[in-house]
């Protein structure tokens, strides 16, 4: 018999945000992203909203970070081919 008890430092609205999500919802969510300016935003959103699923929330802020990671390589190498 399972017992579902939340853990001391999740409230019980957290717990639907940590619902797996459906492969109907990924692809939902890829043809939002495919959207040329509105993924920006939905990115943003979704990165840091507290009632995002929490599997969709860690895409979004790792995709976010990589993508940051690229810019400043891609500023740099650019930069260095000027001297």
């Amino acid at each position: 018999m399972s017992q579902d008890y939340n853990k001391p430092w999740e409230s019980p609205e957290s717990k639907n945000n940590d619902n797996v999500m459906t492969i109907g919802e990924w692809i939902g969510v890829l043809i939002i992203l495919a959207v040329p300016i509105l993924n920006i935003l939905m990115y943003v959103l979704w990165a840091f909203s507290s009632g995002t699923n929490k599997n969709l929330q860690n895409f979004c802020r790792a995709t976010l970070i990589i993508a940051a990671i690229t810019i400043a390589f891609g500023m740099l190498i650019g930069g260095c081919s000027y001297i």
